[in-house]
């Protein structure tokens, strides 16, 4: 039998070009003008550029993208908008193991930004790499779907009923592997990442976080690429979804980092949304004439089911934490004093009447 074809979208080698030099530019200015020097990122700050980096995504989604590349029609726009919001929805737990993985380094608030930006560089790298392995996986061994299918169900299922351990780093085989090859420096060394130490070449703590930023995306993308598959099969989108969610995850990191609480039930929807997806996949005849037990569920019925997944766990975990912090905030009800009784015998009753009755 043979695979069915992709889908008709004319994607020539200046469409990949144009794009990877706009996201290039994009970095440098980020990096060269507007964090040039190390500051704390401040929330209004943060909440700016992840607005500016949801509207730059949609407008690629919704009118850059169909004008630019032959082919691009509705059901391109919803897969790209369906594989963004899944892309980003799994980067918001992303973001609070980083924010973890910070606190455990005592990483200064000024020198955050400049780990997350050379985490990102290397995030998008390698999931650049996973996607086009994963695109002619695909296109060669279609069965491959079912595989990422069982997959992300699996993961699904144990982060709903497996509890989570913490983050521990010093488990990280990366991080035991880089302090074995060169010595690290004992402090920050403001917001580098190497020095000298005896005139040989060293590591500060600042790369140790990098390297185990690294590593924490990488796991993650085990999660995110073959989910994004279920949405489409059309390496473009695949990419172009994955870059914005990665580009915005910086800004989202320094707005979301200080309200972990109120996303307290996320990992019980982002754990639904995997095995749902997983479950899509599996029963998906991906192009093939469908069988008995097999259904196509549409791209657009996905999206409502995976954007009201993650609104709902979302309104619920903010419900449930303000309902919370209500209640504590509450005095204590103050004990009532206790009412003086008296004995039967203690009782004057009118007419000077005696226990007994008696005059």
């Amino acid at each position: 039998m043979t695979p069915p074809m992709l889908g008709q979208l004319e994607v020539t080698p200046w469409h990949w070009g144009g794009f990877i030099l706009c996201v290039l530019f994009f970095l440098s200015l980020d990096l060269g003008v507007f964090h040039r020097r190390a500051h704390v990122v401040k929330f209004k700050e943060a909440l700016a550029w992840t607005s500016l980096w949801v509207t730059l995504s949609f407008g690629f989604g919704l009118f850059l993208a169909p004008t630019a590349v032959e082919g691009w029609t509705r059901q391109e726009t919803v897969e790209f908008i369906t594989g963004y919001i899944i892309e980003i929805s799994l980067s918001m737990d992303n973001v609070f193991v980083i924010a973890l993985i910070f606190t455990y380094f005592r990483v200064p608030s000024q020198y955050q930004h400049r780990v997350l930006f050379w985490g990102i560089v290397g995030a998008l790298i390698m999931r650049g790499v996973m996607i086009g392995a994963g695109a002619a996986l695909v296109q060669r061994f279609q069965w491959t779907l079912y595989l990422f299918g069982a997959f992300l169900l699996v993961t699904g299922l144990r982060m709903l009923f497996v509890s989570d351990e913490g983050v521990d780093p010093e488990k990280n085989p990366v991080l035991r592997l880089a302090r074995r090859c060169a010595p690290v420096t004992a402090d920050f060394e403001g917001q580098h990442f190497t020095s000298r130490i005896n005139d040989r070449f060293a590591l500060t703590p600042l790369a140790l976080v990098l390297l185990v930023v690294e590593t924490t995306d990488l796991v993650f993308a085990l999660d995110s690429i073959p989910a994004i598959f279920a949405v489409t099969d059309q390496p473009f989108i695949i990419f172009t979804s994955n870059v914005f969610a990665i580009l915005g995850l910086r800004s989202l990191y320094f707005v979301l980092a200080g309200m972990i609480d109120y996303f307290r039930y996320l990992k019980v929807g982002l754990s639904i949304v995997l095995a749902f997806i997983g479950v899509k996949m599996l029963l998906s005849p991906h192009g093939h004439e469908e069988k008995w037990f097999q259904v196509e569920i549409p791209t657009n019925i996905s999206l409502l089911v995976v954007a009201s997944i993650i609104f709902t766990s979302v309104v619920f975990s903010v419900f449930v934490t303000r309902s919370e912090k209500r209640s504590d905030k509450q005095p204590p009800e103050k004990p009532k004093p206790e009412e003086n009784k008296q004995s039967p015998e203690e009782i004057n009753l009118p007419g000077n009447y005696d226990v007994d009755g008696k005059d």
